[in-house]
């Protein structure tokens, strides 16, 4: 081989330097385009409304065709004279704001006990071995069954409400901070000890972080138990002290024969989940997807 054809295959380090940098100034100048406001719509908000349209078209023709006596499945004009109703009346938002700050207050303490059980079912494993099968199967129990021991624990009250949606959401969210901290790498809790994060430092800045999706998904789950909870408790559990949750609306419902008010109790049972979700829930997966380059940023 010639010194000339030695010379063609040495590489440059200028040359991949430049190349480099070039790639950088290629990602650094790619803009980042507001999405307009017509394809967000269309995207976003046309779908699911098309989909309440089409159950709605279905439940219509359904009455129409008369396939069933209308006591038992009433028009879609008769769930909305129900729902008038109460807004004329002024109970409307009582009814939903009870269900929903017991719920959400219900919630949050679940998070303040779960999430410490987690860490410590998913860090120590004597404690693993003797905790994890139990939370489990906490978790698959049907909520309904822990409405009749509270209420003879604690009687017909506010603090039963609690304990059965404590009963029902704790074990959710420990499960899903478990299943989040097994899936973090060894390689970012060596780091953080070498770093100097170890303890609740290390749980703070570097095992919760890295274990977030896990943790979101069981925090999500948590509050889909916390509602289900909270509905069946107030569905079995009747007392004035307790006020008129959307529960207790459902029930009395039922108990008047009304299948327009049961309709709607159950549809703004619905909603209030789905607001949850929308509102609360898939914001934060948004922005942990975004954090973590798995979702396109638009602007």
């Amino acid at each position: 081989m010639s010194s000339t054809d030695t010379t063609t295959l040495v590489k440059d380090p200028g040359t991949d330097t430049a190349s480099v940098e070039a790639g950088l100034d290629a990602l650094d100048s790619v803009q980042i385009q507001r999405t307009p406001l017509g394809e967000v719509l269309r995207q976003k908000v046309l779908p699911p409304v098309l989909g309440v349209l089409l159950v709605i078209g279905v439940w219509q023709l359904a009455f129409s065709l008369e396939l069933t006596t209308p006591d038992k499945l009433p028009s879609p004009a008769d769930v909305w004279s129900s729902l008038t109703d109460l807004w004329y009346e002024g109970t409307l938002f009582s009814i939903i704001w009870t269900s929903v700050w017991r719920g959400i207050s219900g919630f949050v303490a679940a998070v303040v006990i779960g999430t410490p059980i987690g860490l410590l079912v998913a860090r120590v494993k004597p404690v693993r071995a003797a905790l994890g099968p139990v939370l489990s199967g906490l978790q698959s129990l049907p909520s309904v069954a822990w409405v009749p021991a509270a209420v003879i624990w604690l009687g017909i009250n506010n603090s039963a409400m609690y304990a059965v949606i404590l009963l029902g959401a704790v074990p959710s969210i420990a499960n899903g901070l478990v299943s989040g901290v097994d899936q973090v790498p060894p390689i970012y809790l060596r780091a953080g000890r070498t770093l100097g994060a170890t303890g609740l430092a290390g749980a703070r800045h570097v095992l919760l972080p890295a274990a977030l999706p896990g943790y979101l998904a069981g925090l999500k789950q948590g509050w889909a138990f916390s509602w289900r909870s909270l509905m069946a408790a107030e569905l079995i559990a009747s007392s004035p002290d307790l006020g008129l949750g959307l529960g207790r609306y459902l029930e009395n419902q039922r108990e008047f024969n009304d299948m327009s008010g049961v309709l709607l109790g159950i549809v703004l049972i619905l909603v209030v989940g789905v607001a949850i979700d929308l509102l609360v829930f898939s914001p934060l997966e948004r922005r942990v997807l975004r954090n973590r380059g798995l979702l396109v940023t638009t602007r």
